[in-house]
């Protein structure tokens, strides 16, 4: 039986990380199952609320375990950045593997009690479910920023780690550790934002769970490397996907102007996609 949190174990001892992909339609979805069976390693589905509500809850669910079931190797299915009890337990019930319940937003307290109460709803309806909690702040959507916003007072501590990790019971931490969500256009005498790495590992002493890096497209490299050697064990990956897509895309449309067939059109998408899914999963698990 192809299990989560066996994944993530054998990983975290090899020390290696998990790439997590969002993915908004087949497309995409076979083009990073392609490249992780290619490479023999796990990887990690995410649909965000708008992308579950696109594709269909149960409808996803079905497509990623006909794929698992098929050809018998670990992929999993992550309701991503879950902002209400009702929509987890929706995803918990289609058979998702792991719920990403985000209250950010609110206050620690408040987090934290919201939080709780979603593992324990969770849990009830699917023991092995991993449920992952989120603390700081990291931002929203796949916008391609214009400037780079001073990330040092949304860090997460390691104090708030332990203390969210403890009260909430969660499988997964994501913390607020340098990142944000979309990819920054850097202009001359920019700094590109820098990821803690020496708070990450602190997070990871504190609380002893698996860690999530969200916000991950347009990281460097050797960022990735540091931030896995220190404790990160799940990397989220989205707009550098999404650009890869649009670009693949259009390039079929310009290939093909009089062409109305999708199935000849998309293709050139789905090679976009699979080229930027190989080079994480490289990466991520040390075969760049």
């Amino acid at each position: 039986m192809l299990d989560l949190r066996l994944s993530l174990t054998r990983a975290q001892e090899r020390g290696v990380a998990v790439a997590h992909f969002n993915v908004s339609e087949l497309a995409a979805l076979k083009a990073v199952s392609l490249s992780a069976r290619e490479l023999d390693v796990p990887v990690i589905i995410g649909v965000s609320e708008g992308e579950r509500e696109f594709f269909g809850v149960r409808q996803i669910a079905a497509v990623v375990r006909s794929i698992r079931d098929e050809f018998d190797f670990p992929i999993f299915l992550n309701a991503d950045h879950t902002h209400s009890l009702a929509k987890a337990v929706e995803a918990a019930k289609a058979g998702f593997d792991a719920v990403a319940f985000d209250g950010s937003a609110l206050s620690l307290e408040e987090n934290a009690s919201m939080t709780r109460h979603a593992v324990e709803q969770l849990k009830s309806i699917n023991p092995k479910i991993l449920v992952e909690g989120e603390i700081g702040d990291i931002g929203t959507g796949s916008e391609v920023h214009d400037t780079v916003p001073d990330l040092s007072k949304s860090l997460t501590t390691p104090e708030e780690a332990a203390q969210f990790v403890e009260s909430t019971g969660i499988d997964i931490l994501a913390p607020a550790v340098g990142t944000l969500h979309g990819m920054f256009r850097i202009a001359p005498g920019q700094v590109p934002p820098r990821l803690n790495i020496e708070l990450i590992g602190k997070i990871k002493a504190a609380t002893g769970v698996f860690l999530t890096l969200h916000g991950g497209s347009g990281t460097a490299d050797d960022e990735f490397t540091r931030a896995i050697g220190a404790g990160i064990n799940i990397i989220h990956i989205n707009t550098e996907l999404r650009i890869a897509w649009r670009r693949g895309l259009e390039e079929g449309l310009a290939e093909r102007p009089n062409d109305v067939v999708p199935y000849r059109i998309l293709p050139h998408a789905l090679e976009a996609v699979k080229q930027v899914a190989m080079a994480r999963m490289r990466l991520f698990n040390g075969r760049a």
